[in-house]
């Protein structure tokens, strides 16, 4: 199995076990509440993380299949697993400091601490093109694999 589809795989088995752990973090957080509900960023973390396995899954059977090299393979990987990874962590720390109910909204703060919008949303650029930009490649890549017979 080559580097970027090992890299897939393993960022799949992370992000679900994280969704699955964060499961058990949002019923306890369920079952505490007078309202019967877990912080907004409990449950987002929670899906999305789930939702980052199985997208995994794809991203891994896209490297797969890829006739690109493989660095190209690894550029697309890592792009995607790493901004995956950065938006778990960044709602993790909006989940444990309980800070916002919405991160794109100002005031802007991350773990309780402000922080100037231009860091907002230029992260937010950021992994839409490292998102996008990652699963292009390997789509690209993958594609010819997909429509002929070699």
């Amino acid at each position: 199995m080559l580097l970027s589809e090992q890299i897939a795989l393993s960022g799949a088995g992370i992000f679900f076990l994280i969704g699955l752990l964060s499961g058990v973090w949002k019923y306890l957080a369920i079952v505490a509440s007078s309202e019967a509900r877990a912080h907004e960023y409990v449950d987002i973390l929670h899906r999305a993380s789930l939702m980052y396995g199985f997208a995994g899954i794809v991203v891994w059977k896209f490297a797969e299949l890829s006739i690109h090299d493989e660095v190209w393979n690894l550029i697309g990987v890592l792009g995607l697993n790493v901004f995956f990874a950065f938006a778990i962590l960044t709602y993790l720390i909006h989940a444990v400091s309980k800070d916002t109910d919405n991160q794109l909204r100002p005031p802007y703060v991350l773990g309780g601490r402000p922080i100037p919008g231009f860091l907002i949303h230029g992260g937010m650029w950021l992994l839409i093109a490292g998102e996008v930009g990652g699963f292009l490649i390997l789509f690209s890549g993958a594609w010819p694999a997909i429509w002929f017979v070699f």
